[in-house]
């Protein structure tokens, strides 16, 4: 079921839109990253991540608000694309470095990829890719995973 299909698997792609959509819920409802996945819950996650090629065909408005909804989240106070003096990365874009990150970590300690996005989402580097003030988002996959299994920035 992991077949390849372009330039990565299926299931990257699904890692991918499921980083995507947590990014895409937290900047709608100006949270931090830990406070949607830790809201929407592990469960709500593993749904996402398994039917992510149904819902990636579906508008992000309308699925994001489904999730919303249901999992009973509320508005926070975190607008981390407000606070950017510089150029926004898309939620594609931070997907892009979540899927790469929560990858290297579930191969590296040979875990679930949705229990390494549950204990990224939760860690430190989580809050140092959301400061687009930084450089965090934008650096080297692999210095990314060195500062994560350091828990500190190198």
């Amino acid at each position: 079921m992991n077949e390849q299909k372009g330039r990565e698997t299926v299931k990257d792609n699904d890692l991918f839109f499921t980083c995507s959509l947590i990014d895409y819920i937290a900047r709608k409802t100006k949270n931090k990253r830990a406070d949607v996945v830790n809201t929407l819950g592990e469960e709500r996650i593993r749904k996402i991540y398994d039917l992510a090629d149904v819902y990636h065909c579906d508008n992000i408005e309308r699925v994001s608000d489904d999730f919303i909804c249901e999992s009973g989240m509320e508005d926070g106070t975190f607008d981390n694309v407000k606070m950017c003096g510089y150029a926004i990365p898309s939620h594609w874009d931070i997907g892009k470095v979540y899927k790469r990150l929560i990858k290297s970590v579930s191969e590296y300690e040979k875990i679930d990829v949705i229990d390494a996005l549950m204990k990224i989402y939760n860690s430190f580097i989580s809050e140092k890719i959301d400061d687009y003030n930084s450089s965090m988002y934008y650096e080297n996959p692999s210095y990314l995973l060195e500062c994560y299994l350091e828990n500190k920035v190198l």
